[in-house]
């Protein structure tokens, strides 16, 4: 039985445009300063590094089950996910409520805050120009992985 969970225009899911395998194959470092940075009159910085941090140590915390993925869309900007960011997806960790995941429902994928109530699971945008979606029993519907970091340009 087909079932149409998107009830209008506003509810279509986010497209992914790209999925990156993470490789930990290289070291991405960077230093970390023991004091914080002033915005007005400068100070030495070498003064105070304290260690060299890895970013892949930092955001991939599973390697084998850590993919990157590129979005499009404004159904979750107000969750700070916009068209272009890359997500970091740990497919290792289980879906909690409350947290952002990506899913893939009736063949394709979004990424939406899920809200799980007993038996029933709800994947609730952060935009209000968009509908929840309740997914149906009979919809085909995986959690495909966890949100766990979100990188984009500063403005």
């Amino acid at each position: 039985m087909e079932t149409n969970i998107l009830n209008n225009s506003n509810s279509s899911p986010l497209t992914f445009i790209d999925i990156y395998k993470a490789s930990i194959d290289s070291a991405q470092t960077a230093p970390i300063f023991t004091a914080s940075i002033q915005a007005g009159f400068p100070s030495p910085a070498d003064d105070y590094i304290e260690q060299q941090l890895d970013l892949n140590q930092l955001i991939v915390k599973h390697p084998s089950a850590t993919f990157f993925v590129r979005v499009e869309g404004e159904s979750m900007r107000d969750a700070g996910i916009f068209s272009g960011d890359i997500l970091v997806v740990d497919r290792s960790l289980s879906p909690a409520h409350g947290k952002i995941i990506v899913a893939v429902i009736d063949g394709e994928f979004t990424v939406k805050r899920i809200l799980i109530e007993g038996e029933k699971v709800c994947l609730a945008p952060e935009n209000a120009a968009y509908q929840t979606i309740k997914v149906n029993p009979n919809s085909q519907f995986e959690v495909w992985g966890v949100v766990t970091y979100v990188i984009h340009k500063a403005k």
